[in-house]
């Protein structure tokens, strides 16, 4: 994994709530993960990692609640943030 995905995974963990991820960043890193991103009706996209499953809205950049929805999608498949330190 490249050491710019790491970056932007680590900062689904980081304290402040991160509010600038671009979603093309985060959309590449998530991949490198394993994640696979399907497109869905509107702007809306599903994330599917370990078989689990989560529906973002694509934007620019992330929101507040995207990061932190993020942030227990990737703890609900056992990873932290000190794993993308």
């Amino acid at each position: 994994m490249h050491q710019h995905a790491k970056k932007i995974l680590h900062a689904f963990f980081a304290h402040p709530i991160a509010h600038n991820i671009d979603f093309k960043d985060a959309e590449h890193a998530l991949t490198a993960l394993g994640g696979e991103f399907e497109a869905k009706s509107g702007n809306k996209v599903e994330l599917t990692l370990q078989g689990k499953k989560i529906t973002l809205h694509r934007h620019h950049t992330l929101s507040k609640e995207d990061v932190v929805q993020v942030r227990k999608f990737l703890e609900s498949c056992g990873m932290t943030g000190e794993a993308f330190a």
